[in-house]
């Protein structure tokens, strides 16, 4: 065992983690998702993992070494993240459809209200799998402000289901120093040496936080949102030397040591920069099995192995599918990103 780390530690290793294995699926495409969206759903899931399927789970989020309880500490942050009078918009919630007649201890129900703020809703999946489906859909949309508008289909839901768990984030951001309408223009963006695409690129001149690290050869911007206790984090390679973005190589040398220490007030200084961001719409959708499986989590998925005792008092369940759905607008005057993650718990055929 190491030393004992934070929370925001653990998360943020299991974030460069996961990027990269997505990374080595996607060299040259887009990549966007929530990792603290992904890892709050996987450690409700964990509360009821027990045996070699709770290690594991543990050891791909990294918290096999946080201080003092793991789910504690996600409550805390949940208090942090929720609150009505930060300067920016940022809510989470939580909710677990169950089989009405598969028994779930009170336990994992009672851990899952206490810890996740997660909202239980008793349903039939065995005979109205499709009036759960609409309901759930609505949940989302309720909880992600329209930009995700269905994440279950027709054939996700039926009688082998046991439990779904939901998580629903939500933030937006308006810049300090926001772009001018009239500024921005039809560009060009460079993919790569050989290939660009047409954009509507935003321009504006300000002081900013900026640093060169000439170990990555990379230029690293910061832009603050109102109330600056967030901020976007550029990162720019100063050469493209493959085919490739530029990012993979900067991506195998990030660590999350070399992320703080880059990133460190200390390290940056104000400049006046000239910014040409482009103005953009993404929505990614990742079935994550295949990558948890890769990063370790191999137990959780295989029926044959999988221990989710603490859920049922059973050995019954199986987490059958880990989905991730992520859109982020950026615009003239704020950044908008919603996320959803969906975990199945099925009882094997």
């Amino acid at each position: 065992m190491g030393s004992a780390i934070s929370l925001s530690e653990a998360n943020s290793a299991f974030s460069l983690a996961l990027l990269k294995q997505l990374s080595n699926n996607n060299k040259t495409g887009n990549i966007f998702f929530s990792p603290f969206s992904i890892s709050s759903a996987l450690a409700m899931v964990m509360l009821g993992a027990r045996g070699n399927t709770a290690t594991q789970m543990s050891e791909c989020l990294q918290t096999e070494d946080c201080w003092g309880d793991v789910h504690s500490s996600f409550a805390q942050l949940l208090t942090v993240l929720n609150r009505t009078d930060a300067p920016f918009t940022f809510s989470v919630a939580n909710r677990l459809y169950r089989e009405k007649s598969c028994p779930f201890t009170q336990e994992f129900l009672i851990q899952s209200k206490k810890h996740y703020r997660a909202e239980l809703e008793s349903v039939d999946f065995k005979t109205r799998s499709e009036e759960v489906r609409i309901d759930v859909n609505h949940w989302v949309q309720q909880h992600t402000p329209g930009n995700i508008t269905e994440v279950v289909d027709e054939d996700d839901l039926n009688e082998l289901t046991r439990l779904v768990l939901f998580t629903a984030t939500h933030f937006k951001g308006y810049w300090i120093k926001d772009f001018s309408w009239s500024e921005t223009y039809d560009a060009q963006f460079w993919l790569n040496k050989n290939n660009s695409k047409p954009v509507e690129m935003m321009k504006q001149e300000e002081d900013f936080a900026f640093t060169f690290i000439e170990e990555a050869n990379c230029k690293i911007l910061e832009m603050p949102y109102c109330g600056k206790e967030v901020s976007m984090l550029i990162f720019l390679p100063a050469e493209i030397e493959d085919d490739t973005t530029g990012l993979e190589k900067l991506g195998k040398e990030l660590t999350y040591e070399k992320f703080v220490a880059w990133t460190h007030p200390g390290q940056m200084q104000t400049y006046h920069i000239d910014v040409r961001l482009p103005r953009f719409t993404l929505e990614e959708t990742y079935d994550l099995n295949t990558v948890l499986s890769s990063m370790g989590m191999v137990d959780a998925f295989d029926h044959t192995k999988c221990d989710f005792s603490g859920m049922s008092g059973r050995k019954d369940l199986v987490l059958s599918k880990v989905i991730h759905k992520a859109f982020v607008k950026v615009h003239e005057k704020a950044t908008e990103a919603t996320f959803v993650d969906m975990c199945w718990d099925i009882t094997p055929p």
